[in-house]
């Protein structure tokens, strides 16, 4: 079990982004997350009639490691780390180290 996955909301904690908030896109080999509007960088592409492709310049999202990122917590409107609990009824749910809310609906 990940514990940042496809959707969550994640706050940036180095790098150029820094500060920034966005959604997960994609989760990628190599603790790698596609994050949206975070680490863009521009994309020469050439035209390609067959597939109905214009050419030029393209903004797109570029992989951010998972330790540059932390989930968002609602609660206190900041990010925050993430570990793992078992319920009382048996599920395995994530949680927020500092406030002790479950991350998980």
């Amino acid at each position: 079990m990940q514990k940042i996955r496809k959707g969550d909301q994640v706050v940036v904690r180095s790098g150029r982004d820094k500060g920034k908030r966005g959604t997960v896109l994609r989760v990628l080999p190599h603790d790698r997350l596609l994050v949206e509007n975070v680490n863009m960088v521009k994309r020469h592409t050439r035209p390609n009639p067959n597939k109905n492709v214009t050419g030029g310049i393209i903004d797109k999202e570029s992989p951010i490691h998972v330790s540059n990122v932390a989930m968002f917590n609602g609660a206190n409107e900041k990010g925050g780390r993430i570990g793992f609990r078992k319920l009382e009824d048996g599920r395995k749910v994530r949680f927020f180290r500092r406030g002790g809310e479950v991350a998980d609906i």
